[in-house]
């Protein structure tokens, strides 16, 4: 015989079996990404960081808070999709390696490129990117999801490509 109990203090069912033990029920789940919209890119890979750049200037120019995004690359390096990780304010946005990575999964994405504005114009990037960069470049080596570049957008077409710079 079962019975079925609620913990109001846990708020999850349990099934009391034969034995008098209590079994918990583990949901079954599937995760599915969904298309939103879509650009048109002229280049079919990306090369260097000024094709990199002109994929995703359209998402960040004109912001007036800092995003950060993401480029989902296959084998080929060319874009699969294009995610906002994050939408921050003025002069930061909180990112965390694990909502990085988590769209390059579902994607069976070989490697990323990573960008954000900076709506101060200025293309210095802080020690705060600096850090960022090489802690999404240490996860991605475990994942086995390359870090291709890490580029910062400001004013007047401007970009600092952490690649360019050797700072990855």
């Amino acid at each position: 015989m079962c019975m079925f109990i609620f913990n109001s203090k846990i708020k999850e069912k349990c099934i009391i079996n034969k034995k008098k033990t209590l079994d918990k029920r583990v949901d079954i789940v599937s995760l599915k990404l969904v298309k939103e919209s879509s650009v048109l890119y002229e280049t079919r890979n990306i090369t260097n960081p000024y094709d990199a750049f002109r994929l995703v200037k359209s998402f960040l120019e004109n912001s007036d808070r800092e995003k950060f995004v993401v480029a989902c690359l296959d084998t080929k390096n060319q874009p699969i999709n294009i995610q906002v990780v994050s939408i921050g304010s003025l002069n930061s946005a909180i990112v965390h390696p694990r909502e990085v990575f988590k769209v390059a999964m579902l994607s069976n994405a070989s490697s990323i490129i990573c960008f954000h504005n900076h709506p101060s114009g200025n293309i210095d990037p802080s020690v705060e990117d600096e850090n960022i960069t090489r802690r999404l470049k240490e996860c991605g080596e475990i994942l086995g999801i390359g870090l291709i570049d890490h580029i910062i957008l400001g004013d007047r077409d401007r970009y600092f490509s952490f690649k360019e710079n050797n700072k990855i």
